[in-house]
């Protein structure tokens, strides 16, 4: 007998079978008779058994995979409701002076950020003599305004971090440059911090912080206003 040039190859017997569907129509006694590995021990189970315990997997990963964006979905909407809540009370601030507090107090109330500091610059002469806009270093400034995405890591000694009521329990920070625009000058700097060394780190994504960021800029900006006397009704 002449060897085959060509042997049959399991792609081709592979490719035989999906292009010929009826094949096991033709031959049920095949398909009844074939045995495989049950994929959970050494226990063999018919066709049948395995494709029906391959679709119960993949049913089961696709519930999963629906459980967790059902959980995902819920999680967006409840920080959505808490960034609608915090910037509602920032456009009911009556008094620019009162904006920095309260930017700081939704953030660790609102968001559960432990701690929470700010400084502004470039305001209102007013203003000068407030704490969120004194001592402020050019060091520090150069160093906001070279921050194209908000610093998220491990506190390195950062002198910002020493705005923060506590410093030493500040782990990791998130340093978010305050402008109004992504195209906008810096005008201030937000640090958030944990005493949890994976709370903020260089993994994270930033978009949510820099939205966080712009909203509260754009918020701060009413302290550069030229003139904060309150209008008057003109008398009679």
């Amino acid at each position: 007998m002449t060897p085959t040039e060509n042997p049959i190859t399991e792609d081709d017997i592979a490719s035989f079978l999906v292009n010929t569907p009826d094949f096991f129509e033709r031959h049920a006694d095949i398909l009844a008779s074939v045995q495989l590995s049950s994929g959970h021990g050494n226990r063999a189970v018919s066709l049948q058994e395995r494709q029906a315990g391959l679709l119960r997997e993949k049913i089961k990963g696709l519930e999963t995979r629906v459980v967790d964006m059902i959980r995902h979905g819920q999680d967006n909407v409840a920080i959505a409701d808490k960034m609608q809540h915090w910037t509602r009370n920032l456009l009911q601030t009556a008094r620019a002076r009162d904006l920095p507090g309260t930017i700081l107090e939704g953030i660790t109330s609102e968001f559960q950020v432990p701690q929470a500091a700010l400084k502004v610059w470039g305001v209102n002469g007013i203003f000068s003599d407030e704490a969120f806009a004194a001592g402020v270093s050019g060091d520090v400034q150069t160093f906001a305004a070279s921050l194209s995405t908000p610093y998220c890591g491990p506190n390195s000694g950062f002198e910002a971090a020493n705005w923060l009521p506590d410093p030493a329990a500040a782990l990791s920070v998130a340093l978010i440059p305050l402008r109004t625009s992504p195209e906008a000058p810096v005008r201030g700097l937000l640090v958030l911090a944990s005493p949890d060394s994976e709370r903020f780190h260089s993994g994270m994504g930033t978009d949510f912080l820099e939205r966080l960021g712009e909203l509260a800029g754009a918020a701060l900006s009413r302290l550069r206003a030229q003139s904060q006397t309150p209008i008057t009704a003109p008398s009679q």
